[in-house]
């Protein structure tokens, strides 16, 4: 568990994630930085994350590993995406884990993950997780085309405080695993949660522009997300390479 002296709240701030990169130095392991409003909140790909102030969870967790070979960097992504799960399941929610490491219900987007990763001598020197989650809002101004909330799936209304404690917990018993040469169980269950696994769906190849329909394997000792096309081809698909068709 962690205790709340680790955790930092700023009324507003750029990016925790930012400011989170920029004191790393001086900082502990599994140092939170969380503020009510993000004026330059970054998602994946480039995004912007919209987040209403005061309604969300935006906020960012370092991490300090120092037995992590640099070519497992992954499990980390791995052990945050179990984490929100977890905290979500403990809501009554039951979200999968969209590859790599966005946070569905259905087909409707609850969490986005963000991690940088600091590599020296071939380890993991320092990742840093940036996440959001949508707990309180119920409109979405953005044009992103599925977010849902905790509030709009559940109805009940929630004190951000008390929940970043209760998810950052989650984490943090997750990364204990990562750690702990449990990377066996993380890739169970986070192959048991994987978004659409087993199942047939259209999805984009981002360099040829080719749609095909194809199931979701497994993954690769690198993380790379492995399809079996409906021809019964088996396709390698690094971050950013492949679109979901929702």
């Amino acid at each position: 568990m962690i205790g709340t002296h680790n955790i930092v709240w700023f009324e507003e701030i750029d990016s925790t994630n930012t400011q989170l990169m920029n004191d790393r130095h001086t900082l502990d392991n599994l140092t939170v930085y969380a503020a009510y409003f993000q004026r330059a909140g970054r998602g994946q790909r480039g995004n912007r994350w919209e987040s209403k102030r005061g309604e969300n969870l935006t906020f960012s967790i370092l991490f300090k590993p120092d037995n992590i070979p640099a070519n497992e960097q992954f499990i980390i992504s791995k052990a945050v995406a179990l984490g929100v799960t977890d905290y979500m399941i403990q809501h009554g929610v039951e979200c999968r884990i969209k590859w790599p490491n966005d946070i569905y219900y259905k087909d409707l987007k609850i969490c986005g993950i963000l991690i940088e990763n600091g590599i020296a001598c071939d380890k993991l020197t320092y990742s840093i997780a940036g996440i959001g989650i949508n707990i309180n809002q119920e409109i979405f101004d953005s044009n992103a085309p599925n977010p849902t909330s905790l509030k709009l799936l559940t109805r009940k209304e929630y004190d951000i405080r008390k929940e970043l404690t209760d998810v950052v917990s989650y984490i943090s018993e997750r990364y204990k695993q990562a750690i702990s040469q449990k990377g066996g169980k993380l890739e169970k269950d986070y192959l048991d949660l994987l978004y659409r696994k087993g199942e047939y769906h259209r999805y984009l190849d981002n360099a040829t522009g080719e749609s095909l329909e194809a199931r979701i394997i497994g993954l690769d000792n690198q993380g790379l997300l492995m399809v079996e096309t409906v021809e019964g081809e088996i396709r390698a698909y690094a971050f950013k390479e492949i679109g979901y068709v929702i």
